[in-house]
């Protein structure tokens, strides 16, 4: 942990509880200002705070609904500290108030700052995270014990539920009887087989969203309390398949570098679309609209997935027309 931050309280803009603004004067932080950063639909709040001396920092608070996740985050960090992984620095935590500061890496995730921007440009940084990728798989599966539920069959299945219930379904996306039988069946074989491999330690979002460039060349790793055991190609497979979508000759390069089995790639990528379609779907419902863009290149990538697979190949012509009208979106 790096050392507190010495400056002088001076007030806390629109925060205004009394235990915070003890606690930060505690953990040596001296607040000029303070300002709301956007996000999701997580009962976490983040928020950029200013000290006195121009230095500034994330605050993160946890309400009683989601404090478990603060003690995880610090064991996560620590986890992956020891494992070479590059965090964002914890400068002060108090879990049983729900109160975390960690450094401040910037405005622009990966995610963010690639749009736009060559793959002769960003492959580099994809790079970059692989090595950090194969880092966090390398983790000894025993140090994992009891942090979080194994990404096995059964939660790869619960995840794909969603996106049945919220969006496939509602939009008669199954098709027919006979296709709604073989697509279920289909997903039911795939996660089966993810399911099957030996685990291997997971960040479970490995996603240019979740990754912070440095103007140095670095890149940090963000939301990284879900570490977990799962299938060995899962970070892989999340990667390339969120927001920055690489084309093919650029995929396979990775999936190259990566010696990882193609098929089980492309099963782990085929999930984590679909699954991440449900998510944005869901956030959407609950007010928070700005990943709706994603859906349909997430879904065509899904469909290229689906159609490298024994088990879905055959459902493809079929799905493509299904999903036609969400594909040309």
């Amino acid at each position: 942990m790096s050392q507190p931050l010495k400056t002088e309280l001076v007030g806390l803009a629109d925060i205004s509880d009394i235990g915070l603004e003890a606690w930060l004067a505690s953990a040596g932080y001296s607040l000029r200002e303070s300002r709301p950063l956007p996000g999701d639909v997580s009962a976490r709040r983040y928020t950029r705070l200013t000290g006195a001396d121009g230095v500034t920092a994330i605050l993160a608070t946890y309400p009683p609904e989601v404090r478990n996740i603060c003690p995880r985050f610090l064991r996560t960090t620590a986890l992956l500290e020891k494992a070479g992984v590059p965090v964002p620095r914890v400068l002060a935590s108090s879990c049983d108030e729900g109160w975390m500061l960690v450094e401040d890496l910037g405005p622009q995730t990966l995610g963010e700052w690639g749009q736009g921007r060559s793959w002769s440009e960003l492959g580099v940084w994809f790079e970059r995270a692989l090595d950090l990728a194969d880092r966090i798989g390398r983790i000894p599966v025993k140090e994992l014990d009891g942090l979080n539920p194994r990404l096995g069959r059964e939660l790869l299945l619960r995840e794909l539920a969603q996106t049945w219930d919220l969006f496939l379904q509602p939009r008669g996306l199954t098709g027919d009887e006979t296709l709604t039988r073989a697509l279920r069946s289909a997903l039911d074989q795939i996660c089966a087989n993810l399911g099957a491999e030996p685990p291997v330690s997971c960040h479970r979002d490995f996603m240019v969203r979740n990754l912070m460039p440095l103007a140095d060349g670095g890149l940090i790793v963000l939301d990284h309390q879900d570490l977990r055991l799962g299938p060995p190609a899962y970070d892989l497979a999340s990667l390339p398949n969120d927001t920055l979508f690489p084309p093919p000759a650029v995929e396979e390069a990775l999936l190259a570098a990566a010696r990882i089995d193609p098929i089980q790639y492309h099963r782990a990528a085929a999930q984590r679309t679909l699954k991440a379609i449900g998510t944005y779907t869901s956030f959407a419902l609950r007010g928070a609209e700005r990943h709706l863009p994603l859906v349909a290149p997430t879904l065509a990538r899904c469909l290229a997935h689906l159609s490298r697979l024994p088990e879905s190949a055959p459902l493809v012509p079929d799905l493509a027309e299904a999903w036609a009208a969400v594909l040309e979106a």
